[in-house]
């Protein structure tokens, strides 16, 4: 597998610097792959600094240690997609953030007609959107002037989280092979909110957590800090940065964070959500405050981190601005050479692929870590069986 090496566009992630094979996209959960699978039968690639090894998810505790901190996020998933027509066309309205004045920001977009969907431009403002049990959505205005993708729109019915769990599905994407039930969207950390809302998208990095391999990591000492970051609709197409989100750093969470700081432990943010809260709460001398409401926070190499030593994230396209966070975490260097070894050993990219555990690089290999990157792990890895 050979890569190419190019320049990130203007807020955008690297796109050039490799080209993801189609058929490196997981189209099935895990657990729906072979007989007697469960959500944890992915592949672990693991990066220290240049340093890759490659293991089976279910190996993670014995790569932690007593002391060392996961931050997860709490945020449960929406059936976000919601069917609806604009005049006698047919749009799928996938409802991304409430925002304080009780308008949702929302993305319209044309079915395909395989149960998946392809872009559309927002608007005109004065746009009503038809939507099931006679409710109506009006656009209002852009959600941002760098895009027309996301639009802010009112709602005819306040009670927009009860709409979707009548009439929503999860969003899904033309890679995925099929429809799944929202179960199939939720992490094991998932905790409903008081108001309803929630992720218009998974917090995917947590999806291959078992209630079983969370106990075998407290066994063994390792300790978790629940936060909570609410993610929008995501740019398939344009690939553009992260905008506004809600999030929440309970106080406990944040004595937690500086715990592990103050100590021996690290801080391993599971998913680009989780570091965006838990950096979002940060101060300049690195201390994390409780801390709620709304962050515009992008993670950047020039900007940097504050808190997170690592980060246990899901595998991203090149033109992915996700990788910026990446780079700010370990390097521009030690990102490509891990993504080299992923095309090389064939791992499975989106929500139900495997996943990358970036740690520190100055810290001694376990045993179990020291498998030449030329001798990826069991061959026979279930997130590849078809």
């Amino acid at each position: 597998m050979t890569t190419t090496m190019g320049v990130p566009p203007l807020g955008g992630g690297r796109a050039g610097r490799w080209t993801l094979p189609e058929e490196l996209s997981a189209r099935v959960p895990a657990e729906q792959r072979g007989r007697g699978l469960d959500r944890d039968a992915v592949r672990l690639l693991v990066s220290r600094g240049t340093r890759v090894s490659h293991h089976a998810f279910a190996e993670l505790p014995t790569l932690l240690r007593a002391g060392d901190l996961l931050v997860v996020n709490t945020s449960v998933t929406l059936a976000a997609a919601v069917d609806g027509r604009v005049g006698h066309a047919r749009v799928v309205v996938h409802f991304s953030t409430r925002g304080d004045d009780g308008r949702w920001a929302v993305e319209l977009r044309e079915p395909d007609g395989r149960g998946t969907t392809r872009a559309r431009g927002g608007g005109p403002a004065g746009t009503e959107v038809r939507l099931p049990g006679d409710v109506r959505l009006v656009l209002e205005e852009p959600l941002s002037g760098r895009s027309a993708r996301l639009w802010w729109g009112r709602v005819s019915d306040a009670d927009v989280p009860g709409l979707l769990r009548r009439h929503g599905r999860p969003i899904r994407y033309s890679y995925t092979e099929r429809d799944q039930p929202l179960s199939a969207y939720q992490t094991v950390f998932a905790l409903p909110s008081a108001d309803g809302t929630g992720s218009a998208e998974m917090p995917s990095a947590a999806r291959p957590f078992t209630a079983r391999l969370v106990a075998e990591l407290v066994s063994r000492g390792v300790q978790f800090a629940p936060v909570t970051l609410h993610t929008g609709v995501a740019s398939a197409e344009a690939h553009e940065p992260p905008y506004p989100e809600r999030f929440t750093v309970p106080e406990t969470s944040a004595r937690l964070i500086n715990a592990a700081r103050a100590g021996d432990g690290r801080v391993i943010g599971v998913g680009t959500t989780a570091v965006r809260a838990v950096e979002s709460a940060a101060g300049s001398d690195g201390v994390v405050r409780a801390a709620r409401g709304w962050t515009g926070l992008v993670v950047t190499p020039e900007r940097g981190v504050r808190v997170v030593d690592g980060l246990l994230t899901g595998l991203h396209e090149p033109e992915a601005s996700h990788l910026l966070m990446l780079e700010a975490v370990a390097g521009r260097e030690a990102v490509d050479r891990g993504y080299e070894e992923a095309l090389r050993g064939r791992y499975l990219w989106h929500e139900f692929g495997d996943v990358h555990l970036i740690l520190p690089a100055d810290l001694p290999a376990t045993p179990s870590a020291a498998l030449p990157a030329e001798n990826p792990h069991a061959e026979g890895c279930h997130s590849n069986c078809r």
